[in-house]
């Protein structure tokens, strides 16, 4: 089973410090933000990984190197100019394999046993009906409106106005399929797709009510490193 890290974006919120750093580096607890990420998914036994990069993602790269280090096996996917969500999926996906693969964002924090993905990936790989399945968290202060609804295991869209229910933590599970309409190297937001897919009644998903963190703002980035550093 496959995992990829998405490593691609331009990080604008963080500037200045994602003008000479790319944000996945941006260290939290004394550990770039990155590096948990890439822990928390070894020790769920995803040790195949794919990380895509653009601004400034040779660091990244120097950086991590092959994933020996670490434990894992990284390929690296370079898309020069960011292609956004979907789009660099969509590139990605001769490094992902012809089954469904698990993808989450470098550049947030989020005690998530991903282990738990294991048996839905599993799942998903026999039921070709589930296109996508996402990791959803409470809504966060600074984004009150949310994302999705999730009733009975699926996730819908709400109703028009309405507020969604859940947040989408960037965690999910995805067939190569959700992606066949991409033209590689072209971008591609993420949210069409899956407004499709649920509409279609092919998303599931699940609420993830621990300790996740969009590290969005420098103000952000501190309080975690606060936080992570009197827990240690």
């Amino acid at each position: 089973m496959k995992a990829m890290i998405l490593a691609a974006g331009f990080g604008e919120r963080m500037r200045p410090l994602t003008d000479h750093t790319p944000k996945p580096l941006l260290k939290a607890g004394g550990k770039p933000l990155i590096e948990w990420q890439i822990e928390r998914l070894r020790a769920a036994g995803f040790t195949d990984l794919v990380i895509n990069h653009a601004h400034l993602g040779r660091q990244i790269e120097d950086h991590l190197g092959n994933g020996a280090r670490f434990g894992v096996s990284i390929a690296w996917s370079d898309e020069g100019t960011p292609l956004e969500t979907a789009g660099g999926i969509a590139m990605a996906l001769p490094l992902l394999g012809d089954g469904p693969f698990l993808v989450t964002n470098g550049d947030v924090y989020a005690e998530f046993d991903y282990a738990r993905l294991r048996a839905v990936l599993a799942d998903m790989a026999a039921q070709p009906d589930r296109l996508a399945h996402l990791v959803l968290v409470d809504n966060p202060p600074h984004h009150p409106q949310g994302d999705f609804i999730l009733e009975h295991g699926r996730v819908t869209l709400p109703p028009s106005h309405a507020v969604g229910g859940l947040t989408f933590s960037g965690i999910g599970c995805y067939r190569p399929e959700l992606f066949a309409g991409i033209v590689p190297g072209g971008k591609a937001r993420l949210a069409p797709l899956l407004a499709a897919a649920m509409n279609a009644g092919r998303a599931t998903g699940e609420h993830f009510t621990g300790r996740w963190e969009d590290v969005g703002t420098p103000a952000r980035l501190h309080a975690l490193d606060e936080e992570l550093h009197v827990r240690a």
